[in-house]
């Protein structure tokens, strides 16, 4: 279902994507329109889900997980595979993909040696190829 946004909703969106602590008060005057109906504007894109939350971005080479690997998996145990990511510290996001391999799983990891370990473990629900990034350019990056 497709919700219609106009342009000052836009440019609430791509403030908060910037910056997603940024107050009202200071929303109001990037926009140049009223805290009240700033927030109004907000309440509507909550209620329809177009905002569907707020997150922290973080420094993961300082928190001792600055590897980022992608790996597609080629699986038949699907629960398995899917059990086994969301209990896995280092997988930070699993997508199903169409094509040769069925699974893209995004890792995180402090090291290519724990990265080893990770895929050592995985081996076990199929085979897998990994592509290990030298460096993150965009990440979460929607355009209105």
């Amino acid at each position: 279902m497709e919700h219609n946004i106009d342009e000052t909703d836009k440019k609430i969106i791509q403030l908060l994507q910037n910056h997603a602590r940024m107050t009202i008060a200071q929303l109001s005057k990037e926009i140049a329109m009223s805290q009240p109906s700033v927030k109004e504007r907000i309440v509507k894109l909550e209620e329809k889900q177009i905002i569907s939350g707020y997150t922290t971005a973080l420094d993961l080479e300082k928190l001792g997980r600055g590897t980022t690997a992608f790996i597609l998996i080629k699986t038949e145990h699907c629960q398995q595979l899917v059990d086994f990511c969301e209990g896995s510290f280092e997988v930070t996001g699993l997508f199903r993909i169409s094509g040769e391999y069925n699974y893209l799983i995004q890792v995180q990891t402090a090291s290519i040696s724990a990265l080893a370990d990770f895929q050592d473990e995985l081996v076990k629900l199929g085979p897998s190829k990994s592509h290990i990034s030298m460096k993150n350019i965009l990440e979460n990056r929607i355009r209105l």
